[in-house]
């Protein structure tokens, strides 16, 4: 086995790289949330200044990235690789962004959990020396991620209350080989699990098994428990989502439910009445890169576990009956570089 391995699933990194910046944009409705000071653009006009969502979301993408950029001092001649993904079809934000951008790009897709996915990824590839500086960028939109995978808007189809919240933002995190925290010092790769749903209104009983035992690996794996973090962080399983993968992990033995929380049911407040919270790969970005981070910075948290989510449908999978398949990546951020 590989000197960096542990157990089965997890990857202690040898030189842990850093979070050297980060940059956040979100909608009007995420910016009146009780998140709303901490990001770093909120929009008035979900179209912002374009003429359809999918070229807003481009916009949103390529900004936020030049945003991290900039405030790392740096230009985008200076970055190795861009890791990053989006929701819809053929990741179009992503790969159209890269192209105005012009940083050597890796296109991932892991739908809601695109976001660790990057953060691993580039992660392993400071560590391993083959990097010195990665961007890794995720985005989601409301409007574009309900005309592909629900309804038309115009429709004003009614919500079930476990249905969430796809966020409009997005975020981007400059990995690098400097000596500054917080660091990546875990990385925790997520097997593909399906417990047989096939609710698309109800993302969180999809993707909690996922993490779940994801989580349960991670723990058997570093030989740790929950005490050894001071927060521990799912990117959008909601209200229903999180209950039962506190739930599945009791039956495991671990009960993590005085240091969890969710970023899909910290993003909106109650009186935004989104049913069971927020989802969308722009959902554990944002919060993670506006709020958590600055918590950490602040010494709120010293470690802790970050994990995204992602629900691995498509529109032909669903109308063919299919199930959803769950997947969650975690990686963590430690003021310690180990």
């Amino acid at each position: 086995m590989s000197k960096h391995r542990l157990g089965g699933q997890t990857v202690k990194l040898e030189n842990p790289p850093c979070i050297l910046s980060r940059a956040t944009i979100v909608g009007k409705k995420e910016g009146e949330g009780p998140l709303g000071e901490y990001y770093d653009l909120v929009l008035q006009d979900d179209y912002f200044g374009e003429n359809s969502w999918e070229k807003a979301e481009c916009r949103m993408y390529q900004e936020v990235a030049r945003m991290a950029i900039t405030k790392a001092g740096k230009q985008p001649q200076d970055i190795n690789y861009l890791f990053g993904g989006d929701l819809l079809n053929q990741i179009i934000t992503a790969n159209y962004a890269a192209r105005n951008l012009g940083i050597p790009f890796f296109g991932l897709y892991g739908a809601c959990s695109t976001l660790t996915e990057s953060l691993s990824l580039g992660a392993i590839t400071i560590s391993g020396g083959y990097a010195d500086t990665v961007l890794c960028v995720t985005s989601s939109h409301f409007c574009t991620a309900e005309r592909q995978f629900r309804f038309p808007l115009e429709m004003g189809t009614q919500r079930p209350p476990t249905a969430q919240w796809t966020v409009t933002g997005a975020g981007a995190f400059l990995l690098s080989n400097d000596d500054k925290p917080p660091y990546i010092t875990h990385i925790t790769t997520g097997k593909v699990i399906d417990y047989g749903i096939t609710d698309t209104n109800n993302m969180g009983a999809a993707m909690a098994p996922a993490a779940a035992a994801l989580i349960k690996a991670h723990f058997e794996d570093t030989q740790q428990g929950p005490d050894a973090y001071d927060l521990i962080v799912t990117g959008d399983l909601g209200s229903f989502g999180r209950e039962l993968l506190i739930d599945l992990l009791k039956k495991e033995g671990y009960d993590i439910a005085d240091r969890l929380i969710d970023c899909g049911c910290e993003i909106y407040s109650r009186e935004q009445d989104v049913h069971a919270g927020a989802s969308g790969c722009g959902c554990s970005a944002v919060v993670f890169g506006a709020y958590i981070l600055k918590n950490m910075e602040e010494g709120l948290y010293r470690r802790i576990l970050l994990l995204s989510t992602g629900a691995l449908l498509s529109t032909t999978s669903i109308q063919q009956g299919e199930s959803i398949p769950g997947i969650a990546h975690a990686v963590v951020i430690d003021m310690n570089r180990g």
